[in-house]
């Protein structure tokens, strides 16, 4: 498959980080210093009382808004995942390239997963959901009216708030497409991918084959918008 993948956005003000990943042997010890350096930058530069304000956290409120969706009653998985470790909770341990997805979202303030590349079909297109649209997520049957939504040849694929059970990793899974949704008014092609960078750098084993950005303006190889 051609990657970034074919895609179209419905949504406007949206930049999509397209990654290739593979764990070529990511070591448990890598890891958990990545995960809990990552805790402590967000701890140090955040709190819960400021959180709303925080420029990437408020502008991907009003994207969602424009989507149809209420921030505040269906959180990005980012915001979620802050709140979570600004209330002392550690970074979780779930699978490596999860680990990884979820240290870029946190460090990022944006929504991120990854999917199983064998699970996909292109192309892809960014929209809101259809009334009577829905999906089982990976903490159960999940309304998508309304959220922002990508969708492959067979469905949908994943909301930036909670991911599809339909291609969730496996413990086998070693190689996976991450798929990270920032708001363009607020972050970069190069912030995204350096901050990706500086992770693969941390963690020796992890493979970085491939990194892309789609738009409403169209798809972009790196370093573009």
């Amino acid at each position: 498959m051609s990657f970034p993948p074919p895609i179209r956005h419905e949504l406007a003000g949206w930049l999509l980080l397209w990654a290739d990943l593979e764990d070529t042997g990511m070591a448990p010890e890598p890891l958990a210093r990545l995960r809990e350096e990552t805790a402590a930058r967000v701890r140090a530069s955040h709190t819960l009382d400021s959180l709303a304000t925080h420029p990437t956290v408020s502008a991907l409120r009003r994207l969602f808004r424009q989507a149809g969706c209420d921030p505040t009653r269906y959180r990005p998985s980012s915001e979620a995942l802050l709140r979570r470790l600004l209330k002392g909770e550690a970074m979780p341990a779930i699978h490596p390239l999860v680990d990884v997805n979820n240290c870029l979202s946190a460090e990022l303030a944006v929504p991120a997963c990854v999917m199983n590349v064998t699970a996909l079909r292109p192309p892809f297109l960014f929209r809101a959901g259809r009334p009577g649209e829905s999906y089982l997520s990976l903490r159960g049957p999940f309304n998508l009216e309304g959220k922002p939504l990508l969708v492959d040849a067979n469905g949908p694929v994943d909301a930036p708030i909670t991911g599809s059970e339909r291609v969730k990793v496996s413990p086998e899974t070693r190689r996976a497409w991450l798929v990270a949704y920032a708001p363009a008014a607020a972050l970069g092609p190069d912030c995204l991918a350096g901050a990706l960078q500086a992770i693969a750098t941390a963690v020796p084993g992890l493979a970085v084959h491939t990194l892309g950005f789609s738009s409403d303006s169209g798809a972009h190889p790196p370093g573009t918008s």
